[in-house]
């Protein structure tokens, strides 16, 4: 935190952690700048937070998809034109290039695309809406080494800004949040917002060589909390609507989304987040 109004934001957030049963330690500026010189003096307090991991979202896809692999996962790589029903029943899909999978159940996951599936029936549509974020990488060269020795977050001025250091060198700082609809360009403005922010909290961040700028679309709903399971639709389920936090939910989402496929039934945890909470249709778990 950089002044009053982010530590009594800090304060909060602490309180809220140590309700739920984690680890979480209050630390003064000088405690935060002990663990990481790099921050700058002006830093009014922090949390330390051993048990709030990271992880390379690049590199976790590369491993899911060669463990698949081995698994014996069959993949069909297209475009998803729409989605097959027979008898109000949801049977596979089409892709682009008029190929049909056929399929007992169909998991729709297509991020901020969920909601514009062909065939999907219109009531049913995820109410999913793109979130643009800018990210920055930066280099650590090895003189600069090691910059920062863990992950930073931060409220500065009320904006969240994160700084990732990677094992490799890089270091991930990010990231803004735009209700843009389905805009992806990186903007100069975002580029300034995070490194503005991100160098009021480290100052040496403006001398590492900047290599990279990406913009993405998170898939936002109503309440920003994901859509896991069934939906009203026999053979449709959804797993989608993970906002920021898609990474961070890859493997409980993977666990909830295995437990109903082949139980039919959602987890006890997963409940809250059923599809059916955005629409008249009771909400009813039968196994197919």
């Amino acid at each position: 935190a950089l002044d009053s109004d982010d530590r009594a934001h800090l304060r909060d957030l602490h309180a809220l952690q140590v309700r739920c049963g984690l680890e979480s330690e209050w630390l003064s500026g000088r405690d935060c700048r002990r663990l990481e010189p790099m921050l700058a003096p002006g830093v009014r307090g922090g949390l330390r937070v051993d048990g709030d991991h990271q992880i390379d979202p690049r590199r976790l896809a590369k491993a899911l998809v060669s463990a698949c692999a081995q698994a014996g996962v069959r993949f069909a790589h297209g475009w998803a034109e729409r989605l097959t029903a027979v008898r109000e029943r949801a049977t596979g899909v089409v892709l682009a290039d008029g190929t049909e999978l056929a399929a007992d159940q169909v998991v729709l996951a297509a991020g901020s695309l969920s909601g514009r599936l062909a065939g999907v029936p219109e009531e049913l549509l995820p109410p999913v809406r793109p979130v643009k974020g800018q990210v920055l990488r930066l280099t650590v060269p090895p003189a600069y080494a090691p910059f920062l020795s863990r992950t930073v977050r931060a409220v500065v001025r009320g904006s969240e800004v994160y700084l990732v250091p990677r094992e490799n060198g890089e270091l991930v700082v990010g990231a803004t949040s735009e209700e843009l609809g389905w805009d992806t360009t990186v903007t100069a403005g975002g580029v300034y917002q995070l490194l503005r922010d991100a160098h009021e909290l480290v100052p040496g961040i403006t001398e590492l060589p900047l290599t990279e700028t990406r913009a993405g679309l998170r898939p936002a709903s109503p309440d920003n909390a994901p859509l896991l399971g069934p939906t009203a639709l026999p053979g449709l389920l959804l797993a989608t609507g993970h906002y920021r936090n898609g990474v961070l939910l890859t493997a409980v989402t993977g666990d909830v989304m295995a437990h109903v496929l082949t139980t039919g039934e959602l987890p006890d945890e997963a409940r809250p987040f059923t599809p059916r909470r955005f629409t008249s249709a009771p909400w009813e778990l039968t196994t197919a």
